[in-house]
């Protein structure tokens, strides 16, 4: 985290430009004398309960907060007491459409709605054009490739021999852990055990499936089982052990996005006729070729991990509306981008994504709202999830094609302009 002299001397200049050093330094010690007053916590979420957060923070405030009644009228919250503390209310994004986009994946088959909460003008805009076009162009192929949720859970050892003797005995026991880990859900299953060492430190990547759910309490819950089997059935006990590392990837872009699967791996494709390029972007396949060579270049040169436009986009948008754990955009938004020319002049688009952490039962898809968003997409009776996820990648598919279009069509700016700053 480096910067450079010229930023770091105007901004330090600016720290000390009302201040003495000492009152900096006044500023930034801790302060162990001023009252504290804790916040009214709790899960309940019952008018009389959110009433009294309300008027804690009107007494902190010394005033009525403006917007209170958008926040809080006095409604039911009960619904929400699973999915949250210390409720005050509700925030409302505004909802959108894009599509229908026409899928023919291996679950999901038709056409599909992409509901999107998002408070971005022109982004709905955007990716509607996109799925209008693929849909013309007669839907994409989509295939999800491989599925699993991992926790890995990690042990400290005296020395790396013990180590080897632990790790040998996880392995001729893995059928038994899995049936420790079936013991805990009707749903989550575990499939594989990857192991990594460090020194005489040693990591277990324990992969799930979780059914229809995203699984992350799921797997937690089975993790913690098996490490507390482990401990008890063990020939070598660790020094300490971790039910979590850091090293699964969970609600973070990582390099082994590109080697293994967390969530759902999905593949999207499609080929479109360079008529209808030209009538729905205003551009060629031949200019948007050499927009996506140039972006992929430009993202290798900032570092990113993958190549892609803009994936967090619809993710976010989607995942806010169909009741996803929203921070986990921060993995679902890597991954592969690209666009070729056909022999036959048309453009050839794929998207893959390694990480789409999804499901269409358990934490935020119960709430009222975003159950209603799921059911209007239609989605298949069985292998909901699976289905989903594949909308998922078809959407961000979407999405690519729309801005490298604006982008080789030179109305990136014009569009938002008018879209969004004027409108």
């Amino acid at each position: 985290m480096i910067t450079d002299v010229n930023k770091n001397k105007h901004f330090s200049a600016d720290l000390l430009k009302n201040r003495t050093t000492q009152d900096l330094l006044d500023e930034l010690s801790p302060d162990i004398q001023s009252p504290y007053t804790r916040f009214p916590n709790g899960s309940d979420c019952t008018a009389n309960a959110i009433n009294k957060r309300w008027q804690h923070l009107t007494n902190v405030n010394n005033e009525n907060i403006e917007h209170t009644a958008s926040l809080f009228a006095g409604e039911d919250l009960n619904e929400y007491a699973a999915n949250i503390e210390n409720c005050i209310g509700t925030v409302k994004v505004p909802l959108g459409i894009a599509g229908p986009i026409r899928v023919r994946g291996t679950y999901a088959q038709g056409d599909f709605l992409l509901p999107m909460a998002t408070t971005e003008a022109a982004l709905v805009a955007s990716y509607h054009r996109g799925s209008v076009l693929i849909a013309k162009a007669g839907g994409c192929s989509a295939m999800l490739m491989s599925e699993g949720v991992t926790r890995s859970p990690a042990f400290a050892f005296e020395t790396i021999a013990n180590l080897a003797i632990f790790s040998h005995w996880v392995i001729i026991n893995k059928e038994k852990l899995s049936e420790v880990a079936k013991q805990t859900s009707n749903y989550c299953r575990l499939i594989d055990i990857r192991i990594a060492a460090e020194g005489n430190h040693l990591y277990l990547l324990c992969d799930f499936t979780t059914g229809d759910a995203a699984g992350q309490n799921m797997v937690t819950i089975a993790t913690q089982a098996i490490c507390e089997y482990i401990i008890a059935n063990t020939p070598v006990q660790p020094k300490f052990w971790f039910v979590e590392a850091n090293c699964s990837g969970d609600k973070k872009s990582t390099a082994q996005s590109y080697t293994s699967v967390r969530g759902k791996k999905v593949s999207v494709e499609v080929k479109i006729p360079e008529k209808l390029v030209k009538r729905f972007l205003h551009t060629t396949p031949q200019r948007m070729v050499d927009c996506w060579q140039m972006s992929a270049l430009g993202g290798v040169m900032s570092g990113t991990m993958g190549v892609q436009g803009h994936y967090a986009n619809s993710l976010a948008a989607m995942f806010i509306a169909c009741g996803q754990d929203a921070a986990c955009v921060a993995e679902a938004a890597v991954g592969i981008t690209r666009f070729e020319m056909c022999d036959d002049g048309a453009l050839y688009c794929s998207v893959t994504l390694p990480n789409l952490i999804v499901g269409t039962v358990g934490g935020g898809t119960k709430l009222p709202s975003q159950r209603a968003c799921l059911d209007m997409m239609n989605l298949p009776k069985e292998n909901q999830a699976r289905a989903f996820a594949e909308i998922c990648a078809a959407a961000a598919l979407a999405g690519e094609i729309s801005i490298l279009g604006s982008l080789a069509a030179g109305d990136f700016t014009s569009a938002h302009k008018s879209l969004a700053r004027d409108r």
